[in-house]
């Protein structure tokens, strides 16, 4: 059973001003590969799984960054906790099922 929700947004210095989307793209693709469930929203990615894998993701997204050549990196996370009950993004959610 998971025990923690990290959110992320992460914010690339682009190399020469350039878009960052690809970068985020990337850093998505980071998440995919890791095998964790995750869902992408307008502002934030948020992934579900164990607290330290979920650090350690969080560590090879910046690490794609700098790989790709930015500058720095800055990473907006958000973490929930609950190694008793355990978290997932389902119960968090069952009572807004569309999102409303």
């Amino acid at each position: 059973m998971a025990n923690a929700l990290v959110s992320i947004q992460i914010s690339p210095r682009t190399p020469g001003g350039a878009s960052v989307i690809p970068y985020v793209d990337r850093a998505i693709d980071v998440i995919k590969s890791a095998g964790v469930p995750y869902r992408v929203a307008p502002l934030e990615t948020t992934m579900e799984g164990e607290l330290s894998q979920l650090l350690g993701i969080v560590q090879e997204m910046n690490a794609a960054m700098a790989a790709l050549g930015c500058e720095s990196v800055l990473s907006h996370v958000k973490i929930y906790y609950n190694p008793e009950q355990g978290a997932s993004m389902d119960s968090l959610l069952e009572k807004y099922p569309n999102g409303q």
